[in-house]
């Protein structure tokens, strides 16, 4: 079903895809809060979507052919969304289940306040950079950096992991020129992590046609909070 979307407010927009179950929508541009809550759907947009993209999704899949604005899968609960281009700030934001797969890069505070519950694991896959509070307040869920198609050795912008209090971090390289906060843990991956984020990235590169292996010849770097990290005692009850 092909929705055109050109003349239709967020609500309408958002009653027309309710009635549907696959549906392709067109001429977006700008238009705030597609599918958000939604569920056992499955989306495809031609054009680039406003903010809050998938907000409070929980299990349809996504698919943009563009960039996607700020705030794309906030506080999403399930599903997946794939963006074939960039996109903008707060990616993630107090996301706490799904998937989420940048092709190119995301904009600042990327993941910011992510957590988990018990099964539910959130992951956002980023294949290019991302920019300044990667990862800020992050207590839980898995973030991928791969810094594919750029020459900087700087795949994340400052403040990486700023208040970081649980999850994961994996950034491609061996990042020895980022500047991380004290209350984290930076080090080589080892085989076990090697192995989780080839999962990672063979899911990437099946989306978007590279080559898994190229991107595996690589090291990587894992960061995870401290042990002694002072934040775990702000923001988790013994």
């Amino acid at each position: 079903m092909f929705i055109d979307v050109s003349d239709l407010d967020y609500k309408e927009l958002n009653d027309s895809i309710r009635d549907s179950i696959d549906c392709t929508l067109t001429n977006c541009c700008g238009q705030r809060f597609i599918a958000a809550g939604m569920s056992n759907k499955s989306i495809t947009i031609n054009g680039v979507p406003g903010n809050a993209l998938g907000a409070y999704l929980n299990g349809a899949t996504i698919t943009v052919n563009a960039n996607a604005q700020d705030a794309v899968g906030d506080t999403m609960n399930d599903g997946t969304i794939i963006i074939h281009g960039s996109i903008g700030d707060a990616a993630g934001y107090a996301m706490r289940g799904g998937k989420m797969f940048i092709r190119d890069n995301a904009g600042y505070r990327a993941g910011i306040h992510m957590k988990q519950y018990k099964e539910k694991i959130p992951l956002i896959v980023i294949g290019g950079t991302a920019g300044s509070f990667l990862g800020e307040y992050q207590a839980g869920g898995v973030i991928v950096v791969l810094g594919l198609g750029t020459q900087s050795q700087h795949i994340v912008g400052n403040f990486p992991c700023t208040g970081m209090h649980g999850g994961k971090m994996f950034l491609r390289g061996n990042c020895n020129n980022i500047k991380f906060p004290r209350q984290v843990s930076a080090k080589p991956a080892n085989t076990d992590d090697l192995a989780e984020i080839r999962k990672y990235v063979s899911e990437y590169c099946e989306l978007f046609g590279c080559n898994a292996n190229e991107i595996m010849d690589s090291p990587f770097t894992v960061v995870t909070p401290d042990s002694k990290n002072p934040y775990k005692q702000m923001y988790v009850a013994n």
